[in-house]
């Protein structure tokens, strides 16, 4: 139980903080919109970028862990899309929004954060895989679910899709992060000592700052309202995600250490790319927000039961 408790709370604590600190006005909007932007657009793209840069291509991307993994994550996106249509009678566009709470676990400040607290940082190779694919994986498969519902039924042209899904993708500052890193480790080449210990500097502070500002961020989404749908999606994103992505995993044989990342991963908190992925098209923003809220503060449980039942 303790070993639990030291390897959750600490990361709880930081976004409790940053919530305390916004809802006692030490903190402003704009204050929790820069901290975030530093450490979602500068701080941790530097993180994956140095992760990648030295990360064992052969061992870290196992297909057996990613297929456990993003298996899961396709069920999730599945069960949110269908449910939303059929039991909560949303249109196509919502449900493909609410699917992709159920698609979008938040790998980064809270997978990441955990594994680490519970296992060291010897044990985050699997989750760098995971988070190399994450955005592009996610968003490919949202944005193409969702400009198939907006056609309704008129048809697309191939190649305006596939150009509005690698644009969006490209402009995304982690996958940048994740593809210079990998362009460095294929290289063969380093980069000079100073440098490298500048991109440490800021890097190390990604994971703080993010929490932190996330802590702020969660202040604005209360929920209400859409309270059948938010506890569905929720439901979803923290039980069936990491059940699905377990089962895979034990059917693949998934060695303990992938094990461990992708269902941990997978056991987290939809993301606040969740509810940017509805503002960007303006459907299901409540339900999205809400479970971002929701999720955040459930993952303990999640969090808990993983840790305790895995190896």
């Amino acid at each position: 139980m303790l070993h639990l408790a030291g390897a959750i709370l600490p990361v709880f604590l930081v976004v409790a903080a940053g919530y305390a600190a916004a809802w006692r006005g030490f903190l402003g909007p704009a204050h929790v919109d820069g901290l975030m932007r530093f450490g979602q657009g500068i701080a941790i793209p530097l993180l994956l970028f140095r992760a990648m840069a030295g990360l064992d291509l052969r061992a870290g991307f196992d297909p057996a862990l990613l297929g456990a993994f993003y298996g899961g994550a396709a069920a999730g996106f599945t069960a949110g899309l269908l449910g939303a249509r059929f039991l909560f009678r949303r249109d196509w566009e919502d449900a493909v929004a609410v699917g992709f709470v159920g698609l979008f676990s938040n790998s980064l400040l809270l997978g990441l954060a955990i594994t680490e607290r519970a296992w060291g940082a010897g044990a985050l190779a699997g989750n760098f895989a995971i988070i190399a694919l994450h955005s592009p994986f996610c968003y490919t498969l949202g944005i193409a679910a969702m400009e198939i519902a907006r056609a309704h039924g008129t048809g697309l042209a191939p190649p305006a899709l596939a150009g509005r899904i690698l644009r969006a993708v490209l402009s995304n500052t982690l996958v940048l992060g994740i593809l210079a890193g990998l362009a460095l480790n294929l290289s063969g080449l380093a980069l000079p000592e100073p440098a490298m210990a500048a991109v440490n500097l800021v890097a190390d502070a990604g994971i703080p700052a993010a929490l932190f500002g996330l802590g702020g961020i969660l202040l604005r989404y209360r929920p209400e309202g859409d309270r059948a749908t938010i506890l569905y999606i929720t439901a979803v994103s923290l039980v069936l995600h990491p059940a699905v992505t377990f089962g895979l995993g034990h059917l693949s044989g998934l060695p303990p250490a992938g094990m461990r990342s992708a269902v941990v991963t997978a056991a987290m908190a939809p993301g606040i790319n969740a509810y940017l992925f509805a503002d960007m098209y303006g459907r299901a923003r409540r339900v999205a927000a809400s479970a971002v809220l929701a999720g955040t503060i459930a993952s303990v449980l999640s969090a808990a039961f993983w840790i305790a039942v895995l190896p």
